[in-house]
């Protein structure tokens, strides 16, 4: 990550969390994701999901996986 990406990804951990969410999902949503119907639905779900334990209601099937894992996952399904 280049000097101008970090100094906007430390800014961003400054906003508020409702804030971040939507940051991220526009900025998922600005790169093209793999020719499957349900990337975007993945993602939606996982934010909602967390969004729900975050907040320490129900509505997630299991609690949200680490940061790690999910990342992993969405890389596995990236083309090469």
């Amino acid at each position: 990550m280049g000097h101008p990406a970090r100094d906007i990804f430390s800014a961003a951990l400054d906003l508020p969390q409702a804030d971040r969410l939507e940051l991220a999902s526009r900025l998922i949503a600005s790169v093209d994701g793999p020719d499957e119907p349900a990337w975007e639905t993945a993602w939606e779900e996982e934010v909602e999901r967390r969004d729900h334990a975050e907040r320490g209601e129900p509505g997630g099937r299991e609690p949200p996986a680490p940061w790690s894992q999910v990342r992993g996952r969405v890389l596995q399904l990236l083309p090469r």
